[in-house]
């Protein structure tokens, strides 16, 4: 007996000792190879957003119809993102976000030549379509090479790099475009995406824990009947959708605002505004140390109260109130992103991408409806109309998060039950 009790036994625990994590081999490459592929992945897909004035100008069109250059791209997305996952499970996450890349970063380079908006929009599509196999792929490496109790900080730094890729898009698309016209802008963007590709295929460590799926349709519709049939998987859904709807709708219409009076700022200075996505980059990295404050569903509120903040004081004439509005926006939005899709990682415990996916659809479907729907509500009632949209679907988030709360308390007086 005395000798068996100093047999050193594999345990559960100890398999997930070959995980990444902080301060761990190649941790410091991978953070930094998924980073770079969000900063191609925002950076590509919200290229045309900043420039949509100008665009609504050249080819003589109103801002809804322009509006289709963003909503086109993020609703390929959506659409593919979920077969995209199907074949990462079958031939691997590096192998899948690196062709999409290539794709994505290839019709990059072919936007600027577009010669008339439906040229654009079909253009935009098929890049949309070719990002799709990056977001799932991605957060579904992180859920297998790294240990959970890093997951959280690890999709943050992820996200961070969506929200370094949106500003940067922005405001290099910006100051170009003011010097040499939407084409070269856009064009600009195509290069620096073709950087970060390479080097995010360069950094990026081979997959050590990838177990090969299979591409069978019933299997994947089992699948994914299993996760929309899991009621916090589909809360999640829900809250990536509606941040996003809000994230979509404020960032398509800014720009038509600014240029108006009484602001009537040049193209240069409104890609500048961007800047403030570094507040989001902010608080995307730090999600994990918030939940680990508040909670998941502490953090939600706090996402949406920030969120709903922002928009009422965006609604003033004061630039200095609007800029602090937008600053108030993305930290509430990529707070909130960041919560809610490391928690699908975390709660999926089989089909990892597929459940990954889905919040990734659900989230682009938001951008798409955001995008067209807040152009919409411009129109109807300017910039009010469009934060009136806003607030209805942060009071969707506080809802469903309302809701989820009661369901755990619930679950929870159970357990207590049962233990009894």
């Amino acid at each position: 007996m005395g000798a068996a009790s100093t047999v050193s036994v594999p345990s559960a625990a100890s398999t997930t000792d070959s995980r990444m994590a902080p301060g761990g081999p190649g941790y410091r490459r991978m953070s930094l190879a998924l980073f770079l592929a969000g900063v191609a992945t925002f950076a590509l897909l919200y290229s045309t957003q900043a420039l949509l004035p100008l665009i609504s100008g050249d080819f003589g069109v109103t801002a809804s119809a322009a509006s289709w250059t963003v909503s086109a791209a993020t609703g390929a997305l959506a659409l593919f993102v979920l077969p995209m996952s199907a074949l990462s499970e079958r031939f691997g996450r590096r192998t899948v976000m690196t062709a999409s890349l290539g794709i994505a970063v290839t019709v990059g380079l072919l936007v600027p030549f577009a010669p008339s908006v439906g040229a654009l929009i079909a253009l935009r599509a098929v890049q949309g379509a070719a990002l799709a196999g990056l977001p799932a792929s991605a957060t579904a490496y992180l859920a297998e090479e790294v240990r959970p109790k890093a997951l959280i900080t690890a999709i943050g730094l992820f996200v961070a790099g969506n929200s370094v890729g949106g500003m940067s898009g922005r405001v290099i698309t910006g100051w170009v475009a003011q010097e040499w016209g939407w084409r070269v802008a856009v064009g600009a963007i195509g290069v620096v995406a073709v950087a970060c590709a390479v080097a995010f295929r360069l950094l990026l460590p081979a997959p050590k824990h990838f177990k090969a799926g299979s591409l069978r349709p019933r299997v994947l519709a089992r699948t994914v009947r299993t996760h929309l049939s899991n009621p916090l998987l589909r809360r999640l859904y829900a809250i990536g959708a509606l941040f996003m709807t809000v994230f979509g709708a404020v960032y398509t219409v800014i720009g038509y605002r600014l240029t108006d009076a009484p602001f009537s700022l040049p193209q240069g200075i409104i890609g500048s505004i961007f800047l403030v996505y570094l507040v989001g980059t902010v608080s995307a990295s730090t999600a994990g140390k918030l939940v680990g404050r508040l909670g998941r569903r502490g953090s939600l509120y706090l996402a949406g109260g920030t969120t709903t903040a922002g928009l009422l004081l965006s609604l003033a004439d004061s630039l200095v109130l609007v800029l602090l509005g937008l600053v108030l926006i993305t930290a509430g939005f990529f707070a909130g992103h960041a919560v809610a899709s490391s928690s699908v990682s975390h709660t999926a415990k089989q089909g990892r991408a597929q459940a990954s996916a889905l919040y990734q659809s659900a989230y682009y479907v938001g951008s798409s409806a955001g995008s067209t729907l807040g152009a919409v509500a411009f129109h109807a009632g300017g910039w009010g109309g469009t934060v009136a949209f806003g607030l209805l679907a942060v009071v969707g988030v506080v809802g469903i998060t309302v809701v989820g709360s009661h369901a755990a308390r619930v679950q929870a007086r159970r357990g207590l039950v049962a233990a009894h």
